[in-house]
């Protein structure tokens, strides 16, 4: 059977996106205010591009509910591809803010009242894919309002998302079923130097603090203490999203990421954390321009304007727990050596 023929205009449904733009300022008694045109396009294209995130994220957040991955399979390099491109996007929304900004402050009071009490606050989309990603209730800034001038069908979605199985949590569950510690015929041939044990941790990880513990400056103590609570030799918080076993898995794999058996996984991590990293600098953009374009004033939805912007940008991290083993790093003439069956395993080889 042959497929209808498709015609451009007709297969993106241009008449109904086309005609999607309704400014108030040009409708009677008002004014028409020319940059509302370019306002309402903005961020018509924020939410469609948000909705392909979403659509990206799903697909990811699918492939890490299986109870089993293999780490060099094509649906770990379908998640990594897929995360790179969530990125990408990223970077032409914080680009997107030039465009923008050839709005001026004036530009755009001549339509700013006309809007109340509409705001960018207001995009469910945005407070979803946050909470896929990972933002747990308990870390939102501005936690008593912050789903307040939503629509109640869209507080509802927001409210369920929060209460499915997000992308943070399945790596940790992924990274905690990481084997390298298990199958202790790997480690026969390990070679350790510390003569003091610490806990009852894997041999690896006394000889990695004894090694850590070289290579931190008098002024870096602390660094070590909490080494400790992170990898599981000293109680943990709980606080904490990422598992001591997670955050030792996740820790080996930046170590050792040049094993070719540990170079998806180390793809994915910085995947998340490039994307930590390009929703940071979408916030601290959008706080600018907001900042530029009504100074302290309040927003349109009634948020606290460039004040809430900056306490969102300074406290959503969602992943910030992997970028914190960053500080137990150590120099790689430092690292310990494999034992060849380690090796052999993370080289495809023995």
């Amino acid at each position: 059977m042959q497929p209808a023929p498709q015609y451009y205009a007709d297969y993106l449904e241009l008449d109904k996106i086309l005609e999607a733009q309704h400014p108030v300022s040009f409708k009677e008694p008002y004014t028409p205010a020319h940059d509302e045109m370019l306002f309402i396009i903005i961020h018509q294209a924020y939410e469609l591009w948000f909705k392909q995130i979403m659509h990206e994220v799903e697909s990811v957040i699918g492939i890490m509910q299986q109870p089993a991955i293999n780490d060099n399979s094509p649906e770990l390099q379908t998640a990594v591809h897929r995360l790179n491109r969530v990125n990408t996007i990223m970077r032409v929304l914080v680009h997107q803010m030039d465009i923008m900004e050839t709005m001026t402050p004036m530009d755009f009071l001549d339509f700013r009242d006309l809007l109340r009490p509409a705001s960018g606050f207001q995009s469910w989309q945005f407070k979803v894919l946050e909470a896929r990603l990972g933002l747990r209730f308990e870390e939102r800034h501005g936690q008593a309002y912050y789903t307040s001038m939503l629509k109640p069908e869209y507080t509802k979605i927001v409210k369920d998302s929060e209460q499915l199985p997000n992308l943070l949590e399945l790596m940790n569950s992924w990274l905690e079923r990481m084997p390298f510690f298990a199958d202790t015929a790997l480690w026969q041939d390990f070679d350790t130097s510390f003569t003091e044990s610490k806990g009852n941790l894997h041999p690896f990880w006394q000889e990695y603090r004894h090694r850590l513990i070289q290579s931190l400056a008098d002024a870096e103590s602390a660094n070590l203490k909490y080494f400790e609570k992170v990898v599981g030799f000293e109680p943990q918080e709980n606080s904490r999203q990422l598992s001591p076993a997670a955050s030792r898995a996740a820790l080996f794999i930046m170590l050792y990421r040049g094993y070719p058996m540990l170079q998806q996984p180390f793809q994915l991590i910085n995947c998340v954390l490039e994307l930590d990293e390009q929703l940071s600098t979408w916030r601290y953009r959008h706080m600018n321009m907001v900042h530029r374009m009504i100074g302290h004033r309040i927003g349109t939805g009634g948020s606290t304007g460039k004040d809430y912007l900056k306490g969102a940008a300074d406290k959503h991290y969602i992943f910030k727990e992997f970028a914190q083993l960053t500080s137990f790093l150590i120099e790689r003439r430092r690292l310990p050596a494999l034992g060849q069956n380690m090796a052999g395993r993370l080289g495809f080889a023995g």
